[in-house]
């Protein structure tokens, strides 16, 4: 890769790799030095972007999910969604219920082994398959049962595409989630579907924004705005808080994107956006890509024979074997994951008695947080959607896809670099079996339920007070600073020969006289004698 290799060039060099026409919905993703991820950009230099020493590590996943997948025109797009989603299904992003759940591993199944076969899949054969974060057994007979009576004789091809049409119906399709606060200091979700905005606490949905009624997204700090309008000329905006300033660029540039590719009709509507107000310094950010409704345009226009597809050796991911990659490793006894699995759902029926909704504030009233009032929480209630019957933790889904095949330690080393815990069944097999495996895993679950926050309602309110401080110094200075060059063009004005009748009237005032014999005059002639030394010094130099 050239140094001044555009992301352009390393993207294109990739897709002519995987033979791929519709690469409009993907991206390249890394992580860099200080844990942040970023979307490589494409009209940006490569190695400029990248803050660690070579080899850069990056990894290639679905950066905008499509509105209908089904409907994608070639089989090798088809193929490379499902293989993220499944891994969304795999990292918890992609959370549904037991139902449902069973019935996506199933098309798993038949995609990866075919139809039931008694001689060749023993009983608990659908164990070797890791689907999801945690397993029962309960679901494995499920998922079983379903493979062998309702999917017999599908193609692989069949089950994918059956297996992204369940997917796009789930509630959390598209979802790549960035870990938040509320004003209230409850963690929280924040996520870009092809439908609009998301915000999901515990098990549900509490908000859901088309993007017609997003009507600007902007960041100062880690305070992260999105302006919503409304029926009914009905305004609010809500306001969330990423772990660190660099967290919060990155979900400002991921919105002002998916805003762009699923809203506009053409690429040429797209504007450059700022993020800052006019005496507050931010960030300029422009889409590069085609929109939406170009790229299906696009593709109706692809004619040429179907590529062959390698679905045993393309990508295979490591963080989600299945029986053609070997065989899963069970994190703890079946009687202990059933425990586990027992307890989170008593824990979840207390959930489904609140409605986590975030709390709004109106743009009518100035800077001051107002809690929602009864018809606000009733709507709220009515709005919130229980979406899975597990929490919504993901989190493995904010860490990187690891690409580096040579060794465990480096795989492990860059699933931390995000300051998260490994998976399960990875601490299992890096620490051979210790004692303290079970510990571990109810240690990893208690941070799991947790996401990096920027602090309570208190710092989050004394973080407002200083920006709006610092907001009236950078006012003021500035209208200093104008009310002095204003006064220095109005004195060189009047002390010129230009004659009209405003200066006329202004030099022959008592207090202009008086400022021209005493101030002025005697300052220019000191100016000129200065002038004069300094000109003469440098001659006889």
């Amino acid at each position: 890769l050239q140094r001044d290799a555009k992301g352009q060039y390393l993207f294109d060099l990739l897709c002519h790799h995987l033979n791929l026409l519709e690469k409009d919905y993907f991206g390249i993703r890394f992580v860099d030095p200080d844990k942040q991820r970023h979307w490589l950009e494409f009209t940006k230099s490569v190695v400029k972007q990248m803050r660690a020493q070579p080899p850069f590590t990056m990894c290639f996943r679905v950066k905008f999910y499509p509105t209908d997948p089904a409907a994608l025109k070639e089989e090798i797009t088809r193929y490379l969604v499902f293989l993220q989603i499944k891994r969304d299904l795999y990292h918890g992003r992609l959370l549904c219920k037991t139902s449902d759940a069973a019935l996506l591993a199933a098309y798993i199944l038949q995609a990866e082994i075919g139809d039931y076969d008694p001689g060749k899949h023993p009983e608990g054969y659908s164990s070797k398959f890791q689907f999801f974060p945690k397993h029962s057994e309960k679901l494995e007979r499920k998922i079983a049962e379903i493979h062998k009576s309702e999917l017999s004789g599908q193609t692989p091809a069949t089950s994918e595409l059956n297996f992204l049409r369940k997917a796009q119906t789930l509630e959390t399709y598209g979802v790549d989630p960035h870990p938040c606060k509320d004003v209230s200091g409850n963690a929280a979700f924040l996520a870009f579907t092809p439908f609009g905005f998301v915000v999901l606490q515990g098990n549900k949905r509490v908000h859901f924004i088309k993007w017609n009624e997003v009507t600007k997204m902007k960041f100062e700090g880690k305070t992260f705005y999105l302006y919503v309008s409304q029926k009914e000329e009905k305004k609010i905006v809500l306001t969330y808080f990423a772990p660190t300033p660099e967290a919060c660029k990155h979900l400002w540039k991921c919105g002002i994107e998916n805003q762009a590719f699923y809203k506009l009709e053409k690429s040429s509507q797209v504007r450059t956006v700022s993020s800052s107000n006019l005496f507050f310094k931010g960030s300029r950010f422009r889409y590069s890509g085609r929109v939406a409704k170009e790229v299906m345009e696009s593709s109706a226009k692809i004619k040429r024979e179907p590529p062959e597809i390698h679905r045993a050796g393309l990508v295979p991911s490591r963080s989600c074997p299945s029986i053609t990659h070997g065989p899963r490793l069970s994190s703890v006894p079946r009687t202990r994951r059933r425990a586990v699995h027992i307890s989170i759902m008593e824990g979840l029926e207390s959930l489904r008695d609140s409605a986590h909704s975030t709390p709004v504030r109106s743009a009518s009233h100035g800077d001051a947080f107002a809690a929602p009032g009864r018809s606000s929480r009733a709507e709220s209630s009515e709005r919130v959607a229980v979406i899975a019957d597990e929490n919504y933790s993901p989190a493995d889904s904010v860490l990187p896809t690891p690409v580096a095949e040579h060794s465990l330690e480096l795989m492990l080393l860059s699933r931390q670099v995000n300051g998260a815990p490994c998976s399960i069944e990875e601490e299992k097999e890096s620490e051979a079996g210790t004692p303290a495996a079970a510990e571990a895993e109810e240690a990893g679950g208690e941070l799991r339920a947790l996401c990096p926050g920027a602090g309570g309602l208190g710092a989050a309110q004394a973080e407002q007070v200083n920006k709006f401080v610092l907001s009236v110094l950078r006012l003021l200075l500035v209208t200093v600073g104008l009310l002095f060059v204003l006064l220095l063009l109005l004195i060189v004005l009047t002390e010129s020969d230009l004659d009209t009748a405003f200066f006329r009237d202004i030099r022959q005032t008592p207090e202009f006289e008086q400022f021209h014999y005493q101030y002025f005059c005697p300052l220019r002639r000191w100016f000129a004698c200065k002038v004069r030394a300094v000109v003469s010094l440098l001659i006889d130099t």
